[in-house]
């Protein structure tokens, strides 16, 4: 599995959670909510340390990771985060 996010998604983290160099966001599974991968779940975010990352992106000093016991939602695809500009909120991909 791969991870990529763009700089205005990055951007957008960095801004709306006051994130500071050393920070880590991880994208973890949760129950409900909306998802062209895995129907029924939907991807959450929390801050806290990488244990067994399966991917991850390291810009700016921050780390948003994904951990090995949430891959199986990815069936296979992998992570792409970028923007909405319109809406200013970040869109979720899976290629």
């Amino acid at each position: 599995m791969k991870m990529t996010m763009s700089q205005s998604a990055i951007d957008w983290y960095k801004n709306e959670l006051e994130l500071k160099s050393g920070d880590h966001i991880r994208f973890h599974i949760r129950y409900g909510g909306c998802s062209t991968v895995q129907k029924g779940f939907s991807l959450g975010i929390v801050q806290e340390s990488p244990d067994q990352p399966a991917a991850s992106v390291e810009q700016d000093g921050l780390i948003f990771f994904v951990e090995e016991k949430d891959e199986w939602y990815f069936d296979g695809h992998d992570l792409h985060i970028t923007m909405d500009e319109e809406l200013n909120e970040p869109i979720f991909g899976y290629e």
